[in-house]
C-alpha cells in the first residue's frame, strides 16, 4: 500500500496537472498577425482556383476561425483537378474534432479504400508525416492527403497536434492551429501513386506560400 505521503503526492500531482488543464483551455492566447486566407492566390503557375462555398450549417459548427475550399483546374491539361482545403483556426477548439477530415468524406457518402500516412518533403521544409487515404464513391476514387500545422510544427495526428497546443498554450500563450488537405480525382486507369505525385506536385506551389497565412 501506498504510504500516507505518497498518496498525498499523488492526488496533489492530480489536482495540479487538473488546474493546468483548465487554465490552458481558458487561456485565448496570442495569434500573430497574417494574411487572411481569402486572399490566397487563385493563380498557380498553371493552375486557376475557383472557390467552393462552405455550406453556413457547417461553418456555425467549426466555430471561430477562417475557411477556403477551392478548387484548383489545370489550364495544360484535362482531368487533374485539385481540391484544396484550409482551416485556420486562432486558437484550440474542439472544431478540430468535429470535423475530422475522414469522418466528413464519410457522411459525404465516400467509402475508406485506404488509409495511412506518407512523409512529404516539400522544398524549403523538414520532412514530415501526412495522412494518406484512398477513398471511393461508386466508380469515382479520390486520393486525399492532409496534415495538422502549428507555428511550424506538422503532423498527421489529431490527438498530437491537441496535445501539444494545450502544452504550448501554457509555454507559449500560442494556440492557433490549422488543417491542409489536398485531394484529387483518379483518372481512368491511373494509379493512387499518379495521382500522389500530382498532389505533392501542387503541394510544392502551395507550401512556400502558407506562412503568411498560416504563421509560423
Amino acid at each position: 500500500m501506498l504510504s500516507w505521503n505518497a498518496r498525498f503526492a499523488t492526488v496533489a500531482a492530480l489536482l495540479a496537472g487538473t488546474a493546468l488543464f483548465l487554465q490552458a483551455r481558458a487561456r485565448h492566447g496570442f495569434a500573430p498577425p497574417r494574411i487572411v486566407l481569402a486572399s490566397f492566390p487563385r493563380e498557380l503557375k498553371n493552375w486557376a482556383g475557383m472557390d467552393v462555398p462552405i455550406l453556413d450549417e457547417d461553418l456555425k459548427t467549426l466555430g471561430p476561425g477562417e475557411f477556403l475550399q477551392r478548387t484548383y483546374k489545370n489550364q495544360t491539361t484535362d482531368g487533374d483537378d485539385v481540391d484544396l482545403y484550409l482551416a485556420y483556426f486562432p486558437s484550440r477548439s474542439d472544431a478540430l474534432y468535429k470535423h475530422l477530415p475522414q469522418n466528413c468524406l464519410i457522411d459525404s457518402g465516400w467509402s475508406l479504400v485506404e488509409s495511412g500516412t506518407t512523409s512529404l518533403s516539400l522544398p524549403g521544409d523538414a520532412p514530415f508525416v501526412a495522412n494518406r487515404y484512398l477513398i471511393a464513391r461508386g466508380a469515382d476514387r479520390q486520393l486525399v492527403l492532409f496534415w495538422y500545422s502549428a507555428y511550424g510544427r506538422r503532423v498527421a495526428s489529431e490527438s498530437r497536434i491537441d496535445f501539444r497546443l494545450l502544452l504550448d498554450s501554457l509555454r507559449l500563450n500560442r494556440s492557433d492551429n490549422a488543417l491542409i488537405r489536398l485531394n484529387t480525382g483518379l483518372l481512368p486507369g491511373e494509379k493512387p501513386d499518379d495521382a500522389e505525385r500530382r498532389l505533392l506536385a501542387f503541394a510544392e506551389l502551395v507550401n512556400p506560400l502558407l506562412n503568411n497565412y498560416i504563421p509560423r
